[in-house]
């Protein structure tokens, strides 16, 4: 029997009309027994139309042909489905190895090839004061060797912070040395697990020769012994022309350029490699830088 919900919607009722011809009360509710004019006496059929004659199969009623009832054969059993154990809850989830100190590269034999860092998982330090060019030479280099390869600007993580963000252009004090601090440790917690996952990293900082325990020492204990400084020191001409060409707080004084520059002299006699790329450009620079670290990779500095 058709459901309810599914069965044939009646016609319009016409005002000042009964039903419509053909649509009878029990078709609107079906399965529900709608007395006659005679309340509690059952409905006299109709009788047959003259001339009827039953089919076959068919038993002749005081009330009209009545049909037989069908004997279905139930079906044959089907194979059984049974539903699958559900799966683990895994969607989306992805194990990734925990990102630990970087440990210092191993010293290859003296007969060994000299190792090739474009295609060797590194964790990089580039050093250099402001207009030195640091980003642009470390962009360049990550997006140019064969192997997956990061740029970690300590600058972009420390501007993350937008409100409350103390510019050490509007004085130096504890505020914004607890945002260094703490954009530091961040660029190191990411380096850790972009190397842990066999990705090399490139960071670059304007550490101070004058304060190793905050700056190298510090990028130390984030990263990891393993960790490759690279000094890069233009001249100072070179640097007051690029720093004149940034905009924002990222463009310093030319007195802060110069008392910038001049501390990061001690670098030199440090031990550290120095990259002095004032007649380079930054493809060159690049180059340069990996010829660098193939001989830190050989003899890593003591730092």
């Amino acid at each position: 029997m058709q459901d309810a919900v599914d069965s044939p919607l009646p016609p319009p009722h016409q005002p000042g009309h009964g039903p419509a011809a053909g649509w009878s009360p029990a078709a609107q509710h079906p399965g529900q027994h709608h007395p006659g004019p005679h309340q509690g006496s059952d409905p006299v059929p109709p009788p047959p139309a003259p001339g009827f004659t039953p089919a076959p199969g068919f038993t002749q009623a005081p009330g009209g042909p009545v049909p037989p009832v069908p004997h279905h054969a139930p079906p044959p059993p089907g194979p059984q489905h049974t539903q699958p154990p559900p799966a683990p809850d895994t969607t989306g989830h992805v194990p990734l190895p925990p990102g630990g100190p970087v440990a210092m590269p191993s010293v290859p034999p003296a007969t060994a090839v000299a190792p090739d860092p474009a295609g060797t998982t590194l964790a990089v330090l580039l050093i250099g004061p402001a207009g030195a060019g640091k980003t642009s030479v470390a962009k360049y280099w990550a997006d140019h060797r064969r192997v997956p390869t990061a740029h970690i600007s300590l600058d972009d993580v420390r501007e993350w912070v937008r409100s409350g963000f103390a510019d050490p252009q509007s004085g130096w004090n504890d505020h914004s040395e607890a945002q260094y601090r703490l954009a530091r440790r961040t660029c190191g917690f990411a380096a850790r697990n972009f190397l842990a996952n066999g990705i090399s990293c490139i960071l670059d900082d304007a550490v101070f020769p004058d304060r190793p325990v905050v700056g190298l020492g510090g990028w130390k204990r984030h990263v990891g012994p393993g960790l490759l400084p690279v000094v890069l020191l233009p001249g100072l001409e070179i640097v007051l022309e690029r720093n004149a060409e940034r905009s924002g707080n990222r463009r310093l004084t030319d007195e802060e350029v110069a008392r910038i520059h001049g501390r990061m002299a001690g670098w030199y006699g440090s031990g550290l490699p120095i990259i002095d790329n004032s007649q380079l450009d930054i493809p060159q620079t690049a180059q340069l830088l990996d010829d660098v670290l193939a001989r830190s990779m050989a003899s890593p500095p003591q730092w």
